[in-house]
């Protein structure tokens, strides 16, 4: 049977309704444009992130009206980073961030995001997106078809096969898997920390509901040397770092299971693909180490959702749009990016990840701009 139509042609369509889609769809709302929102999953869920988010957002995503003042979030303002020796560097955060789920971010923005009208799609898988008449653009899911003027996508690390880049060959880059558990453990709620071990480092953090996030990045070859068995790895791998340890053996693990994902890949991408403007993963090599993903997809709706209004105002034309866009991208995060695929390679080597560490406690001016280079100032 063939999909449904929907003969209304929306002024703009987005794929993916993470931090990226949703706050870009509220912007868009609230001056007046219509958007259709497609998300494959349903709300509220869990997702592998680290759960820290810069206090550079803190007023972005209040004036969007989630209300960070009322759910007691945790102030995050020291920073730890230890090596696998267990020499641990330690450092303020001058601007600091805050601790919040995705599970619970997300439900918010999706809540704040109908308020505004927006159309929310969810358990609405996109096939397809196709260029009609080089005006509008017609976008196949696994519920209909639809039409919008323009369209993003903001659908994470993984690009679905309607917005593969042919040019991009991933199979001589190291491919990771994401590994995430909520626990309860003793670590101060004003404290970040990042753990070494071979091939990835682990970060731990207090968020909502009086639990922390526990997430690390390995690469996959860990686990395939630990038989595919996730509890092997971490047990040969990650145990032997002596702050992990602990957290493994003494901490209360909450979720059924842990989230797991697998095949990412940290590369060079595109603002503007196959009709698409792209943010958040989707547009950029967003490494952990950046130290601040989430901020940096709600900062790239901000700078893309102020573009698309003058487009919708007649002020700039489609190339502009796509031109603009590609420049904000690269002068708002490329050095975040530089700065966060540098550190990666740093990170997660026995020796100099040892050495650069004590060199940093006996250089705090460094350590101080270093961790500046990952944090952006208030938008």
């Amino acid at each position: 049977m063939e999909a449904k139509m929907d003969n209304k042609i929306y002024p703009c369509a987005i794929i993916g309704g993470g931090l990226g889609g949703l706050c870009l769809a509220i912007q868009l709302a609230r001056q007046g444009v219509e958007v259709i929102l497609f998300e494959k999953n349903s709300y509220p869920q869990h997702k592998v992130c680290g759960e820290y988010i810069s206090m550079e957002s803190w007023d972005f995503l209040s004036d969007l009206g989630v209300p960070l003042n009322d759910l007691g979030l945790p102030r995050i303002s020291q920073l730890g980073i230890s090596a696998q020796s267990g020499f641990m560097l330690n450092s303020p955060l001058t601007l600091g961030g805050f601790g919040i789920s995705r599970y619970t971010l997300d439900d918010h923005l999706c809540q704040i995001a109908r308020k505004w009208g927006v159309t929310v799609l969810e358990n609405c898988k996109v096939l397809d997106v196709q260029i009609t008449d080089g005006v509008v653009t017609e976008i196949s899911t696994s519920i209909g078809r639809y039409r919008a003027q323009l369209v993003c996508g903001s659908f994470g690390k993984y690009a679905p096969t309607f917005a593969k880049s042919p040019d991009k060959i991933t199979n001589q880059l190291p491919n990771y898997i994401g590994v995430k558990y909520h626990i309860e453990t003793d670590l101060a709620a004003d404290r970040i920390e990042l753990h070494n071990f071979k091939d990835g480092y682990c970060g731990i953090s207090k968020v909502d509901l009086n639990r922390y996030c526990l997430c690390y990045l390995s690469k996959s070859s860990n686990l395939r040397r630990s038989g595919n068995d996730l509890k092997a790895m971490e047990e040969s791998v990650l145990y032997k770092n002596p702050f992990l340890k602990k957290y493994f053996t003494q901490s209360t693990f909450l979720l059924d299971k842990p989230l797991v994902i697998s095949n990412v890949y940290f590369h060079p991408k595109e603002t503007y693909l196959n009709g698409m403007f792209l943010l958040g993963d989707a547009a950029g090599a967003i490494t952990p180490l950046c130290g601040n993903g989430m901020s940096m997809a709600m900062r790239a709706s901000k700078l893309l959702a102020d573009l698309m209004l003058s487009y919708a105002e007649g002020r700039i034309d489609k190339t502009e749009l796509v031109n603009r866009y590609a420049l904000a991208w690269k002068n708002n995060f490329s050095t975040r990016i530089w700065a966060g695929q540098h550190l990666q390679h740093l990170f997660g080597k026995n020796t100099s990840t040892h050495l650069a560490l004590k060199m940093l406690h006996y250089a705090p001016a460094l350590t101080q701009r270093l961790i500046g280079l990952t944090h952006g100032m208030p938008y």
